[in-house]
């Protein structure tokens, strides 16, 4: 009788399920996981070390480039760490604006997680239907940094610039025109903040359309309910944040447990799940969704109703207009100095952490007095997630590691750094 034994099989890196780099080496016994073994590193560029030889005001664009779907969110921990160690605070509207891009980043994040997650799973419309809200929200991205990805929009001491009072339409072309020009430019008539409103009202109705194709779709119901099942004792073991930790039932939020910028104001709840399960971390995604449209509202009501500075008046660490520096040889000195060296940060060390969509980032950050940190050390949420695909595939079947792999939301920018 020929030996029985288990059979090994590469997941991934290539896999388009993988979801980035992702090397699994699985042990399988027929179609059961009996062993799951994720092999990380594959994306690895060294970016904290980079850090160390770069100043503080040199290293903002490389956060976008960690969890490359949560861009902004990444950059918010970081310069409120550079904040904390400089002891300077943004501006009142400068928070308002870091609260509502925080939120728009977001529900980008899900967005990308609930479409490509549907894909894995076998329901390819959620991919196109996402996409096209995500146009919108990236189009925002683009109206204030110029960029549609990696935006650098955050700054030590504010906000790169205001938001634009008027929104960039589209032009004429032989693929839009007509009726179907008029359709695209239809919210863009007015103000960055009147486009963003014009999203918060249409896009809950969107949301109810996800649900319609999912929430209570048969076939969503058995490649999720029931499948990696985690309690919320241990969810707190493996140090679970963000959806992972509230869909076990905890409803631990840094944005209501450390308030940080405005969300002590903003008026908002915690989904939470029951089961712990792959539907339950669906389901809690799915509403914060809902939860950010309404804290979107808020900031644009605020906004609205309130000018200001969105950056410190200090040239030391905020640079001068584009108007002074041509104007006064001081502003110009100001500028170039701010450009190439930067500034030196008093010696210290501190960790800002952010309620990013996928659970908590930080930023340890150590500064020795120069211009640049001494030390950079960032909490990546997809890094201790990963630590639990084994325990989270074991026993189940071969077809769930592609629906375990997507219910935690990995991006490998930031799990390899």
């Amino acid at each position: 009788m020929p030996e029985i034994r288990n059979y090994t099989m590469n997941f991934g890196p290539q896999h388009p399920a993988a979801h980035g780099v992702l090397r699994l080496v699985l042990e399988l016994d027929g179609e059961v996981i009996q062993r799951a073994d994720p092999h990380i590193g594959l994306l690895h560029r060294g970016t904290e070390k980079l850090a160390e030889s770069k100043p503080f005001n040199h290293t903002i664009g490389y956060m976008d480039r960690l969890d490359y779907v949560s861009m902004m969110c990444c950059e918010h921990a970081y310069v409120r760490a550079i904040e904390q160690l400089l002891g300077i605070e943004a501006p009142e509207r400068a928070q308002y604006i870091r609260v509502l891009f925080d939120e728009i980043t977001r529900v980008l994040n899900h967005l990308l997680w609930l479409g490509a997650h549907g894909l894995d799973l076998g329901a390819m419309t959620m991919f196109l239907y996402t996409f096209r809200e995500r146009e919108h929200l990236i189009d925002c991205y683009e109206a204030v940094s110029g960029a549609r990805m990696h935006a650098t929009y955050y700054r030590p001491g504010g906000v790169y610039r205001d938001l634009p009072g008027e929104m960039p339409k589209h032009l004429e072309s032989k693929w839009h025109k007509g009726k179907n020009l008029e359709r695209l430019n239809e919210w863009r008539q007015g103000s960055l903040l009147d486009f963003i409103e014009a999203f918060a009202d249409d896009f809950p109705g969107r949301i109810d359309d996800y649900e319609t194709l999912l929430t209570d779709n048969r076939i969503w119901k058995q490649r999720t309910v029931g499948i990696a099942v985690v309690s919320p004792e241990r969810a707190y073991q493996m140090g679970f944040t963000g959806p992972m930790l509230r869909g076990s039932g905890v409803a631990w939020d840094l944005r209501k447990k450390q308030p940080y910028a405005v969300y002590e104001r903003m008026d908002f709840d915690i989904p939470v799940g029951t089961q712990g399960d792959c539907y339950d971390r669906y389901l809690v995604r799915v509403e914060e969704m809902r939860q950010s449209t309404r804290i979107i509202k808020q900031c644009v009501e605020w906004l609205r109703n309130h000018e200001g500075p969105v950056m410190v008046q200090d040239f030391k660490v905020a640079p001068p207009t584009r108007e002074e520096m041509k104007g006064d040889m001081e502003a110009l000195i100001h500028s170039f100095k701010l450009f190439t060296e930067g500034y030196c940060v008093p010696r210290g060390e501190t960790y800002a952490a952010v309620e990013a969509p996928k659970g908590e980032f930080g930023c340890y950050l150590i500064s020795d007095g120069a211009n640049k940190p001494y030390r950079l050390k960032c909490r990546a949420p997809s890094f201790v997630h990963v630590q639990a695909i084994e325990e989270l595939t074991k026993g189940h079947m071969l077809a769930d590691v592609v629906a375990v792999i997507g219910t935690i939301d990995i991006v490998f920018g930031e799990c390899d750094r």
